[in-house]
């Protein structure tokens, strides 16, 4: 199931969050081999997991982490703007109708439904709060696994040579995609509402753009 949980609310879910952060060491440190910090408890943590995000995560029946997301508005501190802005043309991204998504996470037990999952629930936070696109920076490769899933990027900008570049692009929000997506993850509509309106207690009256007031 997934949970959609904000960063000063993930003690309440201790060995989720635990694993979550865990699972991110093992894929960006010693998979893909990124220059990432991982602390003495094995987990990956960066300077914006301190910005109170919201984090959307698939919950295993055991409690641990299958695979996770990251979400913070653009209208306040985000990686695109701080770390990649070249790939932005030097023009930070700053509008209420944009958040950024970074750290899709999947751990190593998880099953091929779960990146579907994900990428429904991502679909459901702009569904409910009415955000209308995403943006984030990726690998080529990244976005062509985002269009398999049903949700793939617009890419504005690339940066590197050879077959995979780094790249900047946006999403954007349908009905249409979000009925294939929960299509393609075996996830009924009426569960993936159900899911969020757990965390949030039925239609919020205000989200994470709340974070940047």
């Amino acid at each position: 199931m997934l949970r959609y949980v904000y960063g000063h609310d993930l003690h309440n879910y201790a060995d989720l969050t635990q694993s979550m952060f865990r699972d991110r060491a093992d894929q960006f440190k010693t998979r893909l081999g990124w220059d990432v910090t991982v602390n003495g408890e094995g987990e990956e943590r960066d300077q914006y997991d301190d910005l109170d995000p919201l984090y959307m995560i698939w919950e295993l029946p055991d409690g641990s982490h299958g695979g996770s997301m990251r979400f913070l508005p653009t209208t306040g501190r985000v990686m695109v703007n701080e770390v990649f802005l070249d790939l932005c043309n030097g023009v930070p991204v700053c509008s209420p109708l944009i958040w950024e998504c970074t750290r899709f996470c999947l751990s190593r037990n998880a099953h091929g439904k779960i990146a579907a999952g994900l990428m429904l629930g991502s679909l459901e936070i702009m569904r409910n709060f009415d955000v209308p696109h995403y943006t984030a920076v990726f690998y080529r490769h990244t976005a062509r696994a985002f269009r398999n899933l049903g949700f793939g990027p617009e890419i504005v900008s690339s940066q590197g040579r050879g077959r995979n570049p780094i790249c900047m692009g946006y999403w954007e929000y349908s009905e249409a995609t979000y009925l294939k997506v929960a299509a393609k993850a075996g996830i009924a509509p009426e569960l993936s509402q159900l899911w969020f309106d757990r965390a949030f207690g039925g239609a919020p009256e205000h989200g994470p753009l709340a974070m940047s007031a």
